[in-house]
């Protein structure tokens, strides 16, 4: 099955390592740091022009991570994730 992230952009479900409130896990210094890194690498998708809410982290190509921002909240990615919603 595939996770809608916002726009027209899908996932398949198992790829998904991890959903993440933006805010609340953005607190740990750990946290910035893994996404500046990510974002220097190349490895960040920004599925909106909007402030993002979440952030999703799937097994890339080669097993190399990639972040998805989105800004659809981590409830709403979870029930879509649940129901297998495209919508």
């Amino acid at each position: 099955m595939y996770l809608h992230l916002g726009q027209s952009v899908v996932v398949k479900d198992s790829e998904v390592i991890g959903l993440f409130d933006l805010d609340n896990s953005s607190y740990s210094h750990l946290t910035r740091r893994f996404l500046e890194q990510a974002q220097r690498e190349g490895r960040v998708v920004n599925v909106s022009d909007e402030l993002p809410k979440s952030f999703v982290l799937c097994q890339g190509r080669r097993d190399v991570p990639r972040v998805y921002l989105s800004q659809l909240s981590t409830a709403t990615l979870l029930k879509r994730a649940e129901n297998h919603s495209l919508e």
